[in-house]
């Protein structure tokens, strides 16, 4: 697969995340606000609301990362990188990536095992399997894991041309 495909697939997934994160806020924003009127005003709290906000927030929290690690919101210290000779930086920025890719790949490995795990155990309130909201777990670090390949190939790719 050429680097282009592979890009377009990346910001076909990305799209995808971005509307699941949408999504999820706005299960979120409507949920949380109908959960405190069942609690104050007609005094009878829905049992599904808590686990529904929860679910939907774990969601939320690993699509906005990926989509937020493709535009570049990451913590970095770019004005420490910049100061740093040609060679150095070559080496932080290659052990920072392979750092990134080891440890993603590793999340992506262990949240597979534990959804597959939780596929068995039913939520209390809502009775779907457990392993749905642990899905949220390998699909972002998937994703991310997709994105740092992406990102590390672009980037050692441009430096071998002299950019």
């Amino acid at each position: 697969m050429s680097m282009t495909v592979f890009s377009r697939l990346n910001a076909v997934l990305i799209k995808a995340a971005s509307g699941m994160t949408a999504a999820a806020m706005a299960v979120i924003a409507v949920v949380i606000p109908y959960e405190v009127f069942g609690r104050y005003v007609l005094g009878d709290m829905p049992v599904w609301s808590g686990e529904a906000a929860t679910y939907a927030l774990v969601w939320a929290s690993m699509m906005g990362s990926a989509v937020g690690l493709r535009k570049g919101y990451q913590v970095s210290l770019k004005i420490l990188m910049d100061k740093l000779p040609k060679t150095l930086f070559l080496v932080a920025t290659g052990g920072m990536y392979a750092g990134m890719l080891a440890f993603l790949v590793l999340m992506t490995y262990f949240g597979m095992r534990q959804t597959v795990v939780n596929m068995r155990q039913l939520s209390t309130a809502i009775g779907i399997p457990m392993g749905l909201p642990y899905l949220a777990l390998p699909a972002g670090f998937m994703l991310m894991l997709l994105i740092t390949v992406e990102q590390c190939w672009t980037f050692f790719h441009s430096e071998s041309k002299g950019d």
